[in-house]
């Protein structure tokens, strides 16, 4: 007969020595008045049954499941252990530091020395930093060296500059070389006005720095990054932080505020009245060289001499999601650039900003892909009142481009040898108010330029035409779109004829 139950072969049962020890027991008290006199009397006298207490501990054990342990074994071993650290907290917990300098600085060199470590500030406390952390820095010239270094021997003259001189390369916080939180709590820290050039944070390649809610103040540094640089091997997370006037001074570098060259992820911060000095310098807010998610950020009164007021992306990647620019120049693009890279943006306002060139956005040798912007009030003196973009990519998406204006040609948008796609937006109200200035809402020369769904109107030029001027270019207007009441013309006086587009 099958003993087989729901997968386990049937155990036979073992008597349990309760029975046994029961059974003895009784039998040892049946006895006469005498038998129980006797055993009260034992009992008064504290006298214990011989065997009992063996009995019931064995008994015990074999009621036990496999494997487990006496409670009394698992009470003593869980007395003597130490208590476990909460999920999340960091290995050592979270180390408070006073309002005073010397400890932050004593608090960082300690999280580094123990791997890593999360360092909440004294709420609102101002920590005045006024001369450089003196360290042995471990850097060696880290990835991205060694790959200017091979740019160069591939194609000499290629590489972006020649390597920084380390004394340059100074920050008022010992480097971060481990993950390492740093949660302000309103406080802020802040470059002496009188002390030398120095950034806040250098994180180094394998360094992890998360930095939330906290203002940097006043940075300064003689190479890139004025307040925070992260170098190509490195990681940093910056959320609900201001970062302002700060400056970096390098002559063809920049990112006044944050330079990256690693992967960096902004969130919910602001950049305010920071620049990148030097005389072709990059990212007046920050400068990207790496890989850059940026959300819900703002962008005000940030300056570069180069190009990208606010933000500059060059050579790397980034995705900008919800952020306004504001009143931001540069030589091009006074609110953002895209140099040799790849950016996309959304959701995202370029508002009265400034440049010689792409008043609002520049786009170069790059792809720059613009969903649901709203673009309006940027000036540019030169070309691209809104955007300019040369020899690059630039999809445009659901947008609106107003009220630009240009003292050259293309008020709304300026392409030059470039692939322009305009679906479903509105170039509307722009101007070209220069002596010679063509294209009010779209001035393309070269390249190609299509419209889907998208109208042009209400723009205008001091020469025709006042809607969009094309020469040397393929323009495509599809049967959704309209072209109506730019002035002087719509398309007229354009070079190159353009179908769909009358007067």
């Amino acid at each position: 007969m099958s003993t087989y139950r729901g997968g386990d072969p049937a155990r036979p049962r073992r008597r349990s020595r309760w029975f046994l020890a029961g059974g003895f027991l009784a039998g040892s008290l049946v006895v006469g008045a005498a038998g129980v006199a006797g055993v009260a009397a034992a009992a008064d006298r504290d006298l214990s049954l011989p065997g009992l207490a063996k009995l019931s501990t064995a008994a015990s054990d074999d009621d036990r499941r496999p494997g487990d342990r006496p409670e009394r074994e698992r009470d003593r071993d869980d007395a003597g252990r130490a208590p476990r650290n909460t999920p999340g907290t960091g290995k050592r917990g979270v180390v408070e530091v006073p309002c005073d300098s010397a400890k932050l600085v004593a608090a960082l060199v300690t999280a580094n020395a123990q791997g890593g470590g999360e360092l909440r500030l004294a709420p609102r406390c101002r920590y005045v930093l006024s001369e450089a952390f003196h360290e042995t820095d471990q850097y060696d010239g880290g990835i991205r060296d060694a790959r200017e270094a091979a740019d160069a021997a591939e194609t000499p003259g290629d590489a972006e500059a020649p390597p920084h001189n380390p004394a340059d390369d100074t920050a008022g916080l010992p480097v971060i070389y481990q993950p390492i939180t740093v949660d302000g709590v309103g406080a802020t820290i802040a470059r002496d006005a009188q002390a030398a050039p120095f950034r806040f944070f250098t994180v180094r390649d394998g360094g992890e720095l998360t930095l939330r809610d906290v203002t940097l103040h006043n940075g300064r540094s003689a190479i890139e990054g004025g307040s925070v640089h992260v170098v190509h091997g490195a990681t940093a997370v910056v959320d609900r932080v201001t970062v302002t006037h700060s400056t970096s001074l390098s002559p063809e570098g920049g990112g006044g505020g944050i330079f990256n060259d690693g992967n960096l992820v902004v969130t919910d911060s602001t950049f305010i009245g920071n620049s990148a000095s030097g005389a072709a310098g990059k990212g007046g807010g920050l400068l990207n060289g790496g890989v850059l998610t940026l959300k819900r950020s703002e962008f005000r009164n940030n300056s570069a001499n180069g190009y990208g007021g606010g933000l500059g992306n060059y050579r790397g990647a980034a995705e900008v999601e919800s952020v306004s620019f504001t009143q931001n120049s540069a030589a091009q693009g006074g609110g953002m650039a895209s140099f040799s890279a790849r950016t996309k943006v959304s959701d995202t306002e370029l508002l009265n900003n400034t440049a010689q060139i792409g008043g609002g956005a520049a786009n170069s040798d790059a792809v720059l892909v613009m969903r649901k912007m709203t673009i309006r009030g940027n000036t540019s003196t030169i070309n691209g009142g809104g955007i300019s973009t040369v020899k690059g990519l630039l999809p445009l998406d659901d947008s609106v481009v107003d009220g630009n204006t240009t003292h050259g040609l293309g008020a709304g948008i300026y392409a030059e040898k470039s692939n322009l796609l305009v679906r479903g937006s509105d170039v509307t109200g722009n101007e070209a108010v220069g002596a010679a200035s063509k294209g009010g809402g779209i001035y393309a020369t070269a390249g190609s330029l299509a419209l889907y769904t998208t109208k042009v109107t209400h723009n205008a030029a001091t020469v025709k035409s006042g809607g969009i001027f094309a020469q040397h270019a393929q323009v495509k207007i599809d049967d959704e779109s309209v072209v109506v009441e730019n002035e002087p013309t719509n398309c007229d006086g354009s070079a190159v004829p353009i179908a769909r587009c009358f007067r």
